[in-house]
């Protein structure tokens, strides 16, 4: 079922809090975006994204290796890409 335009931007703006705070897989992450286009697997991968829905469907269940170029692809249509970020301290 696809989103209507509010229910999108709440889901982005929860996304990327969870991304924020280091509380969210990489395969959920990519599941979560691509749900939000409403797409499917194949959909996503082949018309957004340019790869192949396996390798789509591996990232989803954090079972794939990913090169960069491709975590850039998935990112981009939501303004993401690959980078380094601060690890929170434990202490």
């Amino acid at each position: 079922m696809k989103m209507t335009a509010e229910q999108a931007r709440e889901e982005k703006q929860r996304l990327r809090e969870e991304l924020a705070q280091g509380t969210v897989t990489l395969g959920d992450a990519v599941r979560r975006m691509r749900k939000i286009t409403g797409m499917s697997q194949k959909e996503y991968a082949r018309k957004i994204v340019g790869i192949s829905p396996r390798i789509l469907a591996e990232i989803e269940k954090d079972t794939g290796n990913p090169t960069l170029e491709t975590l850039n692809k998935i990112g981009r249509p939501f303004g993401y890409q690959v980078g380094f970020v601060t690890r929170k301290s434990a202490g």
